[in-house]
Order: C-alpha cells, then structure tokens, then sequence
C-alpha cells in the first residue's frame, strides 16, 4: 500500500529515548502539533551488523536535519527494553551508544503492520492443517519523509542487506521545501542552489535560477 500523498498513519507506539524513558509516541501527531517534517526510518533489528551504521550516520547528521526543521526518528520491532540496552552498548562493541533520536518499539507490529513493510508471509501448513508465518516478521529498511500536515511525500523500502544514503533524504528534504516555498517543480539530481524549473501550460517545462 503506497502512502505517498496521504496521511501517514495516526497510531501510537511505544517508544525510547536515550535517557531510558519509555513513552507514547504517534509520529502524525509530532509532524502537526510541532509543525515539522519528520524523517522515520525502520530497521530490521537491534544488535546487528548494517543497522547500527545506519544509525550513527543519521545520529551525525541530525545537526542538518534539524536545520531543516525535521525530526528524525528511528523504529524497529524490538521491544524497548531492548532498545535500552543497545543504547547503552559502545559503539565499538556494536552498539549505538550516542542516538539521542527517538526509537520507536513497534512489537506489537501494529504500526508497520499497517504500512505493510514486514518481512512475513502467511502459508498453510498440511501437518499442522493451519495456516502459519513464513519469515522474521520484522521490517524492512523502509524510510518515510512527512510534511508539517502529516503527508507522506517520499517513501521508499530498502531490501536487508542494503543500507540508506543519509545524504539523498537531506536532498529529498530541500527539494521539497523548495516546491512548498516557491511553487517550482525539481529536475533529475536537483540540489540545494541548482536551476528549478516550472511547467507552462502547454505541458513543457521552463528552467530558471532560484536565485
């Protein structure tokens, strides 16, 4: 189910933050009632190998995200207690000691349940004459972007094995700001200072400078 140009689910969920509180966390409402953009990203599980990379570099990039009026928060299906643990592990022993972010602690899996990004299929099984789940039941790496109404404007769903560019959603970002600010639309690898462009009626588009 795509969620791009909608509103992103209202679900609260459990979440945990680096001083070990546990609290309630429902991310259309952080996007509306704070007025920011939200950058949610989902990882498989806690004490693995890609994943802590992934969120050390959005941990040394929240001064950037920040600046662009955007919260960045983390989610697994692990519980928060784990989530805790692994906040206090050292990063050289493979922990992510140093997230000051939020992490959401979906177990329930009613959250990624809905965005239907779980790993997980059902199958019917002849010796147990029932049906059973095939997989790990835990998410992929999918990451949404969501404006200051609590719309979706970029999703996207990585395999296991393959890490984000923590670079490319500062990109997203920018571009998007741009069309909310000034109403032109963004070409192939538009960045920060590029040209824009806006369409004409006739269904072309027309290139000027920003600035």
């Amino acid at each position: 189910m795509a969620f791009v140009g909608k509103q992103f689910p209202n679900i609260d969920v459990d979440a945990m933050n680096e001083m070990g509180d546990t609290f309630k966390l429902n991310v259309l409402e952080e996007a509306k009632n704070k007025g920011k953009k939200v950058l949610l990203f989902w990882y498989p599980k806690d004490f693995t190998f890609v994943c802590p990379t992934e969120l050390h570099a959005f941990q040394e990039a929240l001064g950037e995200f920040e600046k662009r009026n955007t919260l960045v928060i983390g989610a697994s299906c692990d519980t928060p207690e784990v989530h805790f643990a692994w906040l206090n592990t050292p990063k050289d022993d493979g922990g992510i000691e140093g997230v000051t972010y939020p992490i959401l602690a979906d177990s329930n899996r009613n959250l990624s349940g809905t965005l239907d990004i779980l790993d997980v299929e059902v199958e019917y099984n002849e010796d147990l004459d029932d049906h059973v789940l095939v997989g790990d039941n835990v998410t992929y790496r999918a990451t949404y972007l969501i404006d200051e109404e609590g719309t979706v404007f970029h999703e996207g769903i990585n395999h296991m094995p393959v890490g984000r560019n923590v670079n490319e959603f500062l990109r997203l970002i920018d571009a998007y700001s741009h069309v909310q600010k000034n109403g032109e639309v963004c070409p192939a690898n538009w960045e920060e200072g590029k040209t824009a462009m806006t369409a004409n009626r006739k269904g072309t588009a027309e290139y000027f400078s920003q600035n």
